[in-house]
C-alpha cells in the first residue's frame, strides 16, 4: 500500500481486496484523530468500508483504487476512485430478507450527502460528513446520532416508519423491527469481515451508556 499524507488532505492507493478494508479503517481512524474530528470516525469508517466493498463486489477484486480524505469548511469529504466508469453505484431499497444491496443505503444514512462523478478514465464515488456536532433539540440525547439512525432506519422500514403516528403501537413495533434488522445486518457484516460481533456489540453498548451518562 502506497501512501502520501498531509493534512488536511490524505491519499492512499491500493488494490481493492477484502483484506484491505480493515487496514483502511485503522488508517482512517488514525488520520481523523490527528485532524481532531473524532466525532465522525465511526461514520467515516463505515462509508470507506462500504465504498471500497462496492468496488470489490461490482468492479472486481484487485481493482486499483485511490482513497482521498479532505477536510474543508467543517466538512469531511471521502472519495473512492476506480477506473470503471460503466458500473455506477445506486441507492436501492433492499427487501427485508435481502443479503445484499444495502451498501449505498448505509453510506446515504451515515453521510450528509453523496454522489458519483464520471470521468474518461473512471469514476469518483464520494460522500461528505459534517464535522461540527449538531446541538440536540429539546434536550434529546443523541442529536446527530439519532438523526443518522432515523435516516438509516427509513431504508429498512419499507415506508412503514413514515406512515401513521410514530408513537402508536403499530408504529413502535415497525420501528423496533426495522432497528433489529439493521443491527442484525451490521453484526453479519462484522462477522463476514472477520470481526468479533459479540465484542463489538459489547463495546457499542458501553459507548452508548457512557454518552448517555455524559449527557445527563
Amino acid at each position: 500500500m502506497k501512501e502520501a499524507a498531509h493534512s488536511p488532505l490524505w491519499r492512499v492507493q491500493f488494490l481493492a481486496e477484502p483484506e484491505e478494508v480493515a487496514a483502511l479503517r485503522m488508517d482512517v481512524r488514525a488520520r481523523l484523530r490527528e485532524w481532531g474530528i473524532q466525532e465522525v470516525i465511526d461514520a467515516a469508517q463505515l462509508c470507506v468500508s462500504e465504498l471500497v466493498s462496492n468496488v470489490i463486489t461490482h468492479v472486481g477484486p484487485g481493482t486499483p483504487v485511490s482513497l482521498f480524505l479532505s477536510l474543508r469548511d467543517a466538512r469531511l469529504r471521502i472519495e473512492v476512485r476506480d477506473p470503471d466508469a460503466g458500473v455506477l453505484p445506486t441507492l436501492v431499497r433492499a427487501m427485508e430478507d435481502a443479503e445484499n444491496g444495502r451498501g449505498m443505503a448505509l453510506v446515504d444514512a451515515s453521510s450528509d450527502r453523496w454522489g458519483v462523478d464520471v470521468h474518461r478514465d473512471g469514476k469518483v464515488t464520494w460522500c461528505e460528513i459534517v464535522t461540527v456536532p449538531e446541538v440536540p433539540q429539546g434536550g434529546d440525547v443523541g442529536g446527530r446520532r439519532v438523526a443518522r439512525a432515523e435516516k438509516m432506519l427509513s431504508s429498512y422500514g419499507d415506508g412503514r416508519l413514515t406512515s401513521g403516528p410514530r408513537h402508536s403501537r403499530i408504529g413502535a413495533l415497525a420501528t423496533e423491527a426495522a432497528a433489529i434488522d439493521l443491527i442484525s445486518d451490521l453484526l453479519h457484516w462484522l462477522r463476514a469481515h472477520g470481526h468479533d460481533a459479540d465484542d463489538v456489540l459489547d463495546r457499542a453498548q458501553t459507548h452508548f451508556e457512557a454518552e448517555v451518562d455524559a449527557a445527563r
